[in-house]
């Protein structure tokens, strides 16, 4: 990107997205766009409607080096601080997992299920942004949670998210080790939970901006069910007869994740939902009534 150029957005939009794709990445000119249109405190429609203005220079050093952070692996969504989910605006940083459209298949099932009762009380363990549990409160409008998290800077994004969609008279946020966090006898008509479930030996295999996530929110030890034993062993005892737990896993856990539910013999009506592709990507299950 030569100094003595005039870059208009037109000519910046073309060169960064020719980078972008030199370095191969996935989405080169939709990174290009909303890295420029946060530089420049526009939305996206901006860009084409005034593409032969110039960029002051203050602008284009601001962008230069979002450009070396994403070429160097940080997601586009935690250079600019925020990212779309279920038609909301999250705040996002280095230190949660950025949600992603793949969370969005099951979640929206889950809502569609239940947006119609009332009076819900719903954990989110590992809660991250809070992305799943404040879409799930934001559509179910009577419902209430808890926002579980080891991080307690995880847990101050989800707060200010919680605050930025006004709901944080309807949500708790509670710093502790996934169902630990939970008290004794605590019990909710629903559990979510998108847990760490990458097999430790995988983790060096992900894509760079993946690796620049937190660890704590990949990691799934080493077979990558860590989590889901978690769950197994104790999910039931912090769910009303007939809670829903909805967890999301990876490719190919599908069969040892509802397997490892179906062997307590707690739970039924098992659902595997799968995501725009066609991929497996979450269990949804409801506890027995006790006899």
């Amino acid at each position: 990107m030569a100094g003595s150029t005039i870059w208009t957005i037109k000519k910046l939009l073309l060169w960064t997205t020719h980078y972008f794709q030199e370095h191969h990445l996935d989405s080169p000119r939709l990174d290009a766009e909303l890295l420029l249109a946060h530089v420049l405190h526009k939305q996206r429609i901006y860009l084409y409607t005034d593409f032969d203005l110039i960029v002051e220079p203050s602008e284009l050093s601001l962008y230069r080096e979002y450009i070396k952070k994403r070429v160097s692996g940080v997601s586009t969504a935690a250079i600019i601080g925020e990212k779309e989910f279920m038609g909301l605006t999250f705040k996002v940083n280095e230190d949660v997992l950025i949600p992603r459209p793949d969370t969005e298949t099951w979640l929206e099932k889950v809502i569609q299920y239940h947006r119609n009762e009332q009076g819900l009380t719903v954990a989110d363990l590992g809660t991250g942004s809070g992305a799943i549990l404040l879409s799930f409160l934001y559509y179910c409008k009577e419902d209430t949670g808890v926002g579980v998290d080891i991080s307690e800077k995880a847990l101050a994004v989800a707060e200010e998210n919680g605050k930025n969609l006004k709901m944080d008279d309807r949500v708790t946020w509670r710093r502790g080790d996934y169902l630990t966090a939970l008290e004794e006898g605590e019990l909710f008509d629903g559990i979510l939970t998108n847990p760490p479930y990458i097999p430790t030996g995988d983790i060096r295999g992900l894509a760079e901006e993946v690796r620049h996530e937190p660890m704590n929110a990949l990691d799934g030890g080493a077979d990558g069910l860590t989590f889901y034993r978690k769950l197994a062993e104790g999910a039931a005892e912090h769910l009303k007869d007939g809670g829903f737990l909805a967890a999301e896993f990876g490719i190919h856990q599908a069969a040892d994740v509802v397997n490892l539910l179906k062997e307590t013999g707690k739970f039924d009506s098992f659902e595997v939902i799968t995501d725009y592709g066609g991929i497996e990507r979450a269990v949804y299950c409801r506890k027995k009534a006790e006899p």
